[in-house]
């Protein structure tokens, strides 16, 4: 009975978490004024084998209604089109530069020289990292440099809309990108600070004051992680940079993952790198997503269910624990309802959650066994490990 309601105490925390992040959360305005001096914008485009994605990322880029903006991709030794569909889009518009990348150092991983390539070519005195699979409303640019501006960041990050397909994708990638972090991850609290501290950031949209980019070093100081995006967000805030991460469900789309393949993979290196930066935190996420988003749908069925079937009455434990189940789905309904995600995944909840776990399992017994994890076509190994 005690376990129960700690748990029904946890959902309570998370709960409230969840509101708070919903409704403090900055979200881009289209009516955002654009600055008197309107400083240049460097867009970075990092493009790997991204044939299906470049075109519409670089058609929305450049249907921005901001005044000064360059854009800048690096094909990072793609082997398809890549380089091609980037070339005819440029013969069309001189604020597209296109540069080839240099064969990868050792202790690097792609992304991060790629992006710091980037960086070194780029005139703005504001820098822009989005993914290649992101598209983005007219209003991007001027809206998030708005708010970056007005609160005095160095570095601006945040929660695009996730464009899903396919049941599994549906199913799962609400829960990883919109249901766990607005539930567990206070970020309302760390931006009612004043003083420089810690954010989540997430790589397909990364926003630097130029200055405060090279001032801790660019992406050479995280080079040789593959989450660099969170080690951009602990870095910054460590050196006196302040960080900040908005809604951009309503500014900025991004399709991750093609297939269930190719999610997979995703899920895993994401994994395979929190074992690297914590696998105590790797151990808490396991037992946390068992206790309090799986656990009670399997007392339900052992429980309560059990008893209804059997024509037993119900005790204050199940009446309790068909509560949990009831919380956990309306905070996922809040959820998806907020972020416009399917449904299918509030239906499927505990097979979402069961496939982040093994995830994690499988990840943690490549990392135990040194097998490192795959991404885009390369294989990483001690780049992991933090030094």
């Amino acid at each position: 009975m005690v376990y129960q309601w700690l748990v029904s105490a946890g959902l309570v925390i998370f709960f409230v978490n969840l509101c708070l992040n919903l409704l403090f959360l900055k979200r881009p305005s289209k009516n955002a004024p654009v600055p008197d001096d309107a400083p240049l914008v460097s867009v970075l485009i990092p493009a790997r084998n991204e044939e299906d994605n470049i075109e519409n990322c670089l058609n929305s880029i450049l249907r921005q209604d901001y005044p000064n903006y360059e854009v800048l991709v690096l094909d990072d030794n793609s082997t398809d089109r890549t380089s091609e569909i980037v070339s005819e889009i440029q013969s069309r518009d001189h604020r597209i530069r296109l540069f080839k990348g240099k064969p990868l150092p050792d202790n690097w991983a792609g992304k991060c020289f790629a992006c710091y390539q980037l960086a070194q070519q780029a005139h703005g005195s504001w820098l822009l990292f989005v993914d290649a699979d992101t598209t983005h409303e007219p209003h991007m640019i001027r809206a998030t440099l708005d708010i970056a501006a007005d609160n005095k960041i160095s570095m601006l990050s945040g929660l695009p809309r996730q464009d899903v397909r396919g049941l599994t994708q549906k199913i799962v990638i609400p829960i990883l990108f919109y249901f766990i972090i607005e539930t567990w991850f206070p970020l309302w609290w760390f931006h009612r600070s004043k003083k420089p501290g810690p954010t989540l950031a997430i790589g397909q949209f990364l926003l630097f004051r130029a200055d405060e980019y090279w001032r801790i070093g660019g992406h050479e100081l995280v080079k040789s992680r593959i989450m660099e995006d969170v080690w951009f967000g602990i870095e910054m805030s460590r050196r006196g940079g302040r960080t900040l991460s908005i809604d951009l469900s309503n500014t900025v789309t991004t399709r991750m993952y093609a297939n269930l393949g190719a999610m997979t993979e995703g899920c895993i290196k994401w994994m395979y790198s929190v074992a690297a930066l914590s696998p105590m935190a790797l151990v808490g996420f396991v037992l946390a997503a068992y206790i309090f988003y799986i656990a009670p749908f399997y007392w339900l069925i052992v429980g309560p269910l059990n008893s209804l079937i059997s024509d037993a009455s119900l005790t204050e434990t199940g009446w309790l624990i068909i509560s949990q189940v009831l919380f956990i789905l309306f905070m996922r309904l809040i959820t998806d309802t907020y972020f416009k995600g399917s449904h299918l995944s509030l239906v499927f909840h505990p097979l979402g959650m069961a496939f982040l776990i093994l995830t994690v399992l499988y990840s943690s017994s490549r990392r135990a066994l040194g097998a490192g994890v795959a991404w885009k076509d390369r294989v990483y190994h001690s780049l992991t490990q933090i030094k």
